[in-house]
């Protein structure tokens, strides 16, 4: 259990670094991501984002048990 906390943590701070290269590629502003906001506030729903990143994930794990 612990490996994986750990594995979870490196792959969440690398995706905090690579960050500006991902909004770069466009990924986190495609259609269908949702924001909404008012004068005091900003929501940010990334659906298409969140979808896209799931499929590229489950492909390369399958890949990865095969």
């Amino acid at each position: 259990m612990s490996r994986l906390l750990i594995t979870f943590g490196i792959i969440l701070v690398a995706a905090g670094l690579l960050w500006p290269l991902i909004q770069k590629l466009g990924l986190g502003r495609l259609p269908g991501d949702l924001a909404l906001g008012g004068e005091n506030f900003r929501v940010y729903i990334p659906i298409t984002t969140s979808i896209l990143i799931s499929v590229v994930l489950s492909l390369v794990l399958w890949l990865l048990n095969r």
